[in-house]
């Protein structure tokens, strides 16, 4: 499966806890990251400052969905399913 152009789900949904530029503690769950653009898109794709988490991430139908906003909420579903116990 190919990435969705503008979908930006993976990039709103999850957690990340590497650092990102702009976003040096990661970004919780939920929040848009700082280098998602305005069309949903990654400002840092194919650049080497790139978290490694981003760059492994592989799209697929069971996180993607059939549209961006189906993404999202699977994607959301999948993060607070994994998230540890407090």
């Amino acid at each position: 499966m190919e990435c969705r152009v503008g979908c930006g789900a993976c990039c709103i949904a999850p957690s990340i806890s590497s650092p990102i530029p702009g976003m040096p503690n990661g970004k919780p769950a939920g929040v848009r990251c700082v280098q998602l653009t305005t069309d949903n898109r990654c400002a840092l794709y194919g650049k080497p400052e790139r978290p490694a988490i981003c760059v492994r991430l592989r799209p697929h139908p069971d996180m993607c969905g059939n549209d961006a906003d189906e993404a999202l909420r699977l994607l959301t579903a999948l993060e607070l399913s994994t998230q540890p116990e407090r």
